[in-house]
């Protein structure tokens, strides 16, 4: 499951865990202008970690599960940079 959110300055995406336990804690991301972060709440240490990544890191992440191991540089056309 999970829900979407648009604030002001972000879109809010949380991923809830959902089935046989165990489970995880929420994932939530956050989409601003220049970059997303990624939060989890880590109940070992009981603080939020969070990630922050470019969008050409996000690109880089989507393409990355759909292929196989090894090395990769992405080639952008023009009309995607």
């Amino acid at each position: 499951m999970f829900t979407i959110e648009h604030e002001f300055d972000s879109t809010v995406v949380t991923l809830v865990d959902e089935g046989p336990a165990p489970l995880q804690e929420d994932v939530i991301v956050n989409a601003f202008e220049e970059c997303v972060t990624i939060e989890q709440y880590d109940p070992v240490t009981d603080r939020v970690q969070r990630i922050t990544l470019s969008f050409a890191q996000l690109r880089d992440l989507e393409a990355a599960l759909d292929l196989p191991e090894g090395v990769y540089r992405l080639q952008l056309t023009d009309e995607e940079e």
